[in-house]
C-alpha cells in the first residue's frame, strides 16, 4: 500500500511513530494509502529545519524571493492536470472543481509574485511637532498552517505563499484525509528554487496540532 511520508528539510522523511491514518478514495470507498502521523520530535525536526533556513531566506532580497514565486506558479500550471487528479482521488471533487481549488490558491501565489512592492515601508514627515513616523516590514521567523479537508490546495497556498514570499519559513500540517497534494506543493516549491527547509509538511492528528501550537519557535499559526 502506498505510504505518504512527511516532507522535511527539502526531502521525504519517514517518520518513526508507528501511527498512521487511512487515506480513502471517496469515489470507491476503498483505502488507497496510509499517511504517517508525526511525533513531537518529528514536528520539532521540521521546526529546526525551518529555523535554519529562515536565517538565510530572510536575507534574500524580495525580488529574488519573488522569482521563486513566479517559477512556483509556472510549475503549478504545468502540473495542473496531475495535481487535480490526485486531489480528486483523495477528496472526491470532480476534476473541474479540483482545478478550481488549485486555481484559487494560485491567485494568491500570483499576488505573492508582486511582493517587492507590498513590502515597501512607509514614511510620514511631520506627523506631529518635530515627529516623523516610519514603518518597516520584516519577517517574523517560522510560521505554521493547520489546514482543513475541504480545500487541500487552495488554503495551504493562501497561507504559505505570502509567508514565504515575505521572508518567513513555513510548517504545513494539512488534513490527514487528503495529504498528498500538499506534499506535492512542497516538492514543487523546492523545484522552483526555494532552499530546503523553507516549506516543510508534517502529517498527524491532534498530537501534531498540539505540538505546533505549543512550540516556542513557531511565531505565528494560521
Amino acid at each position: 500500500m502506498r505510504e505518504i511520508t512527511h516532507f522535511i528539510d527539502g526531502a521525504a522523511f519517514a517518520g518513526a511513530s508507528g501511527r498512521y491514518g487511512d487515506v480513502f478514495n471517496p469515489n470507491t470507498g476503498e483505502v488507497q494509502a496510509r499517511v504517517q502521523f508525526a511525533t513531537n520530535a518529528e514536528v520539532d525536526r521540521a521546526v529546526q529545519s525551518a529555523l535554519r533556513a529562515q536565517q538565510t531566506w530572510a536575507l534574500v532580497n524580495p525580488q529574488r524571493r519573488a522569482r521563486v514565486m513566479f517559477e512556483f506558479k509556472r510549475l503549478i500550471e504545468r502540473d495542473m492536470d496531475a495535481l487535480a487528479e490526485i486531489l480528486s482521488s483523495e477528496h472526491g471533487k470532480v476534476i473541474a472543481d479540483s482545478k478550481g481549488d488549485i486555481q484559487r490558491g494560485l491567485e494568491v501565489i500570483e499576488f505573492a509574485c508582486g511582493i517587492p512592492h507590498a513590502l515597501k515601508g512607509e514614511y510620514t514627515e511631520g506627523a506631529g511637532p518635530g515627529i516623523d513616523v516610519y514603518s518597516m516590514r520584516q519577517p517574523l521567523g517560522v510560521a505554521a498552517g493547520i489546514t482543513p479537508f475541504n480545500f487541500p490546495a487552495m488554503i495551504p497556498m493562501w497561507m504559505f505563499g505570502i509567508a514565504i514570499a515575505t521572508g518567513n519559513t513555513f510548517i504545513l500540517k494539512p488534513s490527514e484525509k487528503d495529504p498528498t497534494v500538499p506534499v506535492k506543493l512542497a516538492e514543487l516549491m523546492m523545484e522552483a528554487g526555494a532552499p530546503a527547509g523553507v516549506l516543510n509538511v508534517i502529517h498527524g492528528d491532534k498530537a501534531a496540532v498540539d505540538a505546533i501550537l505549543d512550540h516556542p519557535d513557531i511565531k505565528a499559526v494560521s
